[in-house]
């Protein structure tokens, strides 16, 4: 949610800002600005809608000849989305402009004490109650610029990252951070770069440092960069090298990202599994995990917590973990369990799964399972993100950078990492035969391939999209291992194609659903030989009985349901404990073609964000 971009240095800051933010979008937003420092004066431009409408609201950028800046994209938290409200927003007297991302809990008893001494406000948003806040201090304590970050800092409660600039410091930007993701990428010739994440960054450095919470930036183009907390001690910067690579961030020929990412799977759970996977040795190995592993083996239960797509990422984990590993598990959406005052301690392991590494009721549901004496997990794709710096071990997924908002090859890689990690525990533990364990680790091995043989059937996909492109509602139904899939499915469908649909367990439809079928409800139902086959054939005659709309997803060769459907999908066989990984690709497809179809924006759907850093 919301993106942050500044440069200082030695070049013209708007290309640097601009082509920033345009790489920032498909974290998800509403509006964008951006803040130019030239001969002592700020120029300022911010408006509603895309960076699109910002660059044309600007026009002709050659009057933009700056060497400092700051930008960013607005996901509307306080006030509406307008121009206004769009940052950077500036101070009372306009000598400083701020950006941020996060939330100020008790922006509004300052905004009151702001206004008794004089300050007038234009926006709805907490930010500019923040930066007049800095500029309070600034003039009423007579300190430098980076001390009256640091004094109103520690008077707000919340979240934020922020940079600042003022026209009176033209050699400085200050940036700190709060439960809110920032990176800044160290250039040559004191020229700096400051970003929400890595992908403004990669073409120009490679070196990097990740703020870590409470922590305040001084980035000087004469004097270098310091770092220090809010206490005001000196910290020493961990400098480390960025692995994402440009191409990464680009389309590669491909409409949209999210077509690319979801051909990319191939890749991106061959990459999950390198390393980690070894068949022909009998052997799963997991170094993140090692010194771990005990407690895993003596676990009284697993907790795996995340959000959305992580969320059904993490109901396959837990059939993974009961059936391979004999261990109980519960899944918990993040956003609940950080409220609840949940039964954990020292016997618990924890798995947190997250795509960005920033979700921020994760990272609040983490410190609540750490402060219950629990081990932490996580599994995450971001290198250098925060809950990989919060857990105590985990496992990154390779899966590479996804730009789409919808969950594609993250889901897939996030399975590929929790069918590992079960297999290993299950392994360690001495609870799966040596022969099923040694047939898993080769059929594993084989998925991407298969997954490579769905892919292939794009173009049946695309015409079977087209058939239900205008159906208002969808049902998904799947049973065991696919249950999840089916939850998955229905959510892909609803955050790109805005049709509703919904995800059951495939014999729960005669709990409520049934009810919603005619001969105008099309039923995604996956139906793979192995597991619970004859009680979903079952199922599926419940809904043709009452004239609903059968689209499967079967192995190949099986007939049954191939002849009860009106449209089907084959796929190649594997373990019912595997299917996951299969069964959730032709869905995908289904939903960026339907999508597509009817004209909606893939990448950027509305209303989402990427990664969602708020509560």
């Amino acid at each position: 949610m919301c993106g942050i971009v500044g440069y200082i240095g030695h070049r013209k800051a708007y290309p640097i800002l601009i082509n920033g933010l345009k790489r920032l979008e498909y974290r998800g937003y509403d509006s964008a600005g951006v803040a130019i420092l030239d001969n002592g004066e700020i120029d300022l431009y911010k408006c509603q809608g895309k960076v699109a409408n910002l660059e044309a609201l600007i026009g002709d950028d050659s009057k933009l000849l700056g060497t400092a800046g700051i930008g960013h994209t607005r996901w509307a938290t306080h006030g509406p989305p307008n121009d206004v409200n769009a940052h950077p927003h500036s101070s009372g007297d306009g000598n400083m402009v701020m950006i941020h991302n996060g939330i100020i809990e008790n922006y509004g008893p300052i905004r009151k004490e702001l206004q008794k001494r004089g300050h007038k406000f234009v926006s709805d948003t907490d930010t500019e109650v923040l930066v007049q806040l800095i500029e309070n201090i600034l003039k009423n304590e007579q300190v430098s610029l980076f001390e009256a970050v640091r004094i109103a800092l520690s008077e707000v409660v919340g979240a934020y990252a922020i940079v600042v600039m003022d026209k009176n410091n033209p050699n400085q930007l200050i940036a700190a951070k709060k439960g809110s993701p920032m990176v800044i990428g160290i250039g040559e010739d004191k020229e700096f770069f400051i970003a929400s994440d890595a992908t403004p960054i990669v073409e120009y450095t490679k070196e990097v440092v990740y703020l870590d919470d409470e922590e305040i930036a001084i980035i000087d183009r004469e004097k270098g960069f310091k770092l220090k907390n809010i206490r005001n001690q000196e910290k020493t910067p961990y400098v480390q090298e960025l692995e994402v690579q440009l191409e990464a961030l680009e389309k590669g020929g491909y409409e949209h990202f999210m077509l690319k990412e979801i051909y990319e799977q191939p890749r991106s759970i061959r990459d999950s599994m390198r390393g980690r996977l070894r068949p022909q040795d009998g052997l799963v190995e997991l170094g993140g995990i090692r010194d771990y592993i005990q407690k895993f083996v003596h676990a009284k239960r697993i907790i795996i917590i995340g959000c959305g797509t992580s969320w059904h990422a993490g109901l396959v984990g837990e059939y993974l973990f009961e059936d391979l590993a004999r261990i109980p598990v519960e899944v918990e959406y993040a956003s609940e369990f950080r409220y609840r005052n949940p039964v954990i301690d020292e016997s618990d392991v924890v798995i947190a799964i997250s795509q960005s590494g920033e979700t921020a009721d994760t990272l609040a549901a983490i410190e609540l399972a750490k402060s219950k004496g629990a081990t932490i997990i996580g599994i995450c794709n971001v290198i250098g993100s925060s809950i990989p710096r919060a857990t105590h071990a985990g496992s990154y997924t390779h899966a590479g950078p996804e730009i789409g908002v919808a969950s594609t090859k993250a889901f897939t890689a996030q399975v590929t990492v929790l069918t590992l990690m079960a297999l290993y525990v299950a392994h360690q533990k001495g609870s799966i035969t040596d022969s099923r364990y040694r047939s898993l680790l080769f059929e594993l091995d084989a998925i991407p391939g298969k997954v490579e043989q769905v892919l292939a059937q794009n173009d049946k996909i695309k015409y079977i999209s087209e058939i239900y492109k205008d159906k208002p509602n969808a049902l998904y139904l799947g049973r065991g291992y696919n249950f999840p899939v089916a939850l998955e499915g229905a959510l892909k469908l609803k955050e790109i194609s805005y049709i509703h649909a919904e995800g059951y367990p495939a014999a729960e439809m005669k709990h409520g659903p049934i009810a919603l079928i005619d001969e105008e409800m099309p039923v995604f139902v996956i139906a793979p030989r192995a597991g619970y086959y004859e009680k979903i054939v079952s199922n599926i005659q419940e809904v043709k009985a009452r004239k609903g709309k059968i689209i499967a997803i079967i192995t190949e060769g099986e007939e049954q349901v191939k002849e009860m459907a009106e449209h089907y999908i084959e796929i190649p066989d594997a373990d019912e404990c595997l299917m996951p990984l299969i069964t959730s690709i032709p869905l995908q497809l289904l939903s960026y073609h339907i999508a597509v179809l009817r004209n909606c924006n893939v990448d950027q759907p509305r209303n989402l964000a990427k990664s969602v850093t708020v509560e």
